[in-house]
């Protein structure tokens, strides 16, 4: 599956954003889907995942509080709405899938298969 990051921009501390996890096509048959982040010099990192049939959450404990991970099947999307930003939250976000049998979330990027491309969040001070 391919899927294709969207909704990232620039915006000012304190500020929202709610990004898009499409799938190309339109078909999006996996169960787990997560979103990561990676900043200039450092590693990506887990933000937020969701089964989108259970709708079980998982949240890294930065995020937790401000960023809220929710699924629209019937649109086979997933959305990161994210409040409160600050400029360490800018970043490169990224969606990522598990495996279509896998029904268990997890935190790391290792364990993800399938990648979208990536959208740049900018937060300014």
């Amino acid at each position: 599956v391919q899927l294709q990051a969207s909704g990232g921009g620039l915006v000012q501390a304190g500020g929202s954003l709610r990004l898009s996890c499409t799938a190309s096509g339109g078909t999006f048959s996996n169960n787990v889907v997560g979103w990561f982040r990676q900043a200039p010099g450092k590693d990506r990192e887990f933000v937020a995942a969701i089964n989108r049939y259970s709708s079980t959450t998982a949240y890294a404990n930065s995020d937790k509080g401000r960023f809220t991970i929710h699924t629209d099947n019937a649109k086979n999307t997933v959305y990161l709405q994210m409040n409160s930003l600050t400029p360490e939250d800018t970043a490169v976000y990224y969606c990522a899938a598990r495996g279509s049998a896998i029904t268990v979330i997890a935190g790391s990027r290792f364990q993800y298969q399938y990648w979208g491309q990536g959208t740049l969040v900018t937060v300014s001070s």
